[in-house]
């Protein structure tokens, strides 16, 4: 088979540039991939999202798909903040819409010859493509610290790795990490019936919606609101506007630029999280020294000399990016785009150094800000792409 784009992934961002490129005449858009499958299957049941209303939005070109939209006509409630599983079901229905002809096979392997892309699809079919475009999650770049590395997952895996905490029940659990997967895993686990503690290395707990984010939110008036925090709910007060506009983010020193992006986008948990965290213990500025197998428990000594023997310990640190980890990319291809500590280096359209190749997502963050992290990155994502690829269309 042979098209003008394939787009590896049907997460929120695969979704959104599918439902902006087919807007193109004359352009063969192919769309690989299981909707939603990583909020599906890597994310707890029973969460809730910490982004906002507006930002949880997938974006769409006419701006019909939205959560509105959904709520009408699946006809039922859907809450703020929004539930995980509600959220899914949005994505699966932007799907039907906007993709219906998705091909949810998948793919294996991507080559590079002089002028096409050659895809391996799973039952051996090859696939041939003017451009790529990589809208493939972060599933693969869970970061796993080093001192886990030797410890099996039955005892210390990382919460991408569980839907049902259920499992859980009556066991000593410890959660390490303070940013909203941790504190969040934390609850649900403690709502289980988990015997639950968190580690952090962080003095202190950041709550979102602290009492000058609600000041700002619900006093000071909706002008005062709409200037200082986007829609896009990327960054604190005022930040926020800068984030929300990477164009203008890109114009910064670099330095800054990363300075910026940690502000924006720190450990953090909902405040809606700490009437639910009030009976867990939460130990505060302090990291793992040791772990090791005990029998068959887990065994971990804190950097205090205490020590800690419990049935498993989840790990809520977070993903680091690193495109080498995209298996289905061959090694020529891998080695044949310029990156920096795992990040890609993308130009116009979140082109790669390899012409035709094109990332979406997380790892678009170092070249165009930390709103590529966030689902309320897909619209400046997909129209960036959108314009792109409508210029260069034909060539």
């Amino acid at each position: 088979m042979n098209c003008d784009v394939v787009i590896v992934g049907a997460g929120p961002y695969g979704l959104s540039a599918a439902a902006h490129l087919r807007t193109i005449k004359g352009l063969d858009v192919h769309v690989f991939g299981e909707p939603m499958s990583f909020w599906e299957r890597h994310m707890p049941a029973g969460m809730i999202l910490r982004s906002n209303w507006t930002a949880s939005q997938i974006a769409d070109p006419s701006d019909e798909l939205t959560l509105e939209a959904f709520r009408t006509v699946s006809g039922n409630h859907l809450s703020h903040p929004v539930p995980l599983e509600r959220f899914v079901c949005y994505g699966q229905w932007y799907q039907r819409q906007a993709v219906p002809n998705l091909d949810r096979r998948q793919i294996l392997r991507i080559e590079t010859n002089s002028n096409c892309f050659r895809l391996f699809v799973k039952d051996g079919e090859a696939i041939h493509a003017r451009r790529v475009v990589l809208a493939a999650g972060i599933g693969c770049f869970a970061r796993r610290p080093t001192l886990f590395e030797k410890i099996p997952s039955e005892l210390a895996s990382h919460t991408s790795e569980h839907r049902d905490l259920q499992l859980f029940d009556g066991k000593q659990v410890l959660v390490i990490g303070g940013g909203q997967s941790a504190l969040e895993s934390a609850a649900l686990l403690h709502e289980k019936g988990a015997e639950v503690e968190v580690i952090t290395r962080s003095r202190q707990i950041h709550w979102l919606q602290g009492w000058l984010s609600k000041t700002l939110h619900h006093r000071s008036g909706s002008l005062v609101r709409k200037i200082i925090y986007a829609p896009t709910d990327v960054g604190p007060a005022g930040l926020s506007q800068l984030m929300a506009r990477p164009d203008l983010l890109n114009c910064l020193p670099r330095q800054l630029r990363d300075k910026l992006w940690k502000r924006s986008v720190r450990p953090a948990g909902a405040g809606w999280l700490v009437p639910r965290l009030r009976d867990v213990p939460i130990r505060l500025g302090s990291s793992i020294a040791s772990a090791a197998v005990h029998g068959d428990r887990v065994k971990v000594r804190l950097d205090d000399g205490t020590e800690r023997t419990i049935h498993h310990v989840l790990l809520g640190t977070g993903y680091r990016v690193d495109i080498s980890k995209y298996e289905f990319l061959s090694p020529k291809l891998r080695e044949s785009i310029s990156s920096y500590n795992g990040y890609p280096q993308l130009g116009d359209g979140f082109e790669t150094s390899v012409e035709g190749l094109h990332i979406l997502g997380a790892p678009a963050a170092r070249s165009f800000g930390p709103l590529l992290q966030f689902v309320s990155g897909t619209r400046f994502a997909s129209r960036s792409l959108l314009r792109y690829m409508a210029r260069t269309h034909g060539d």
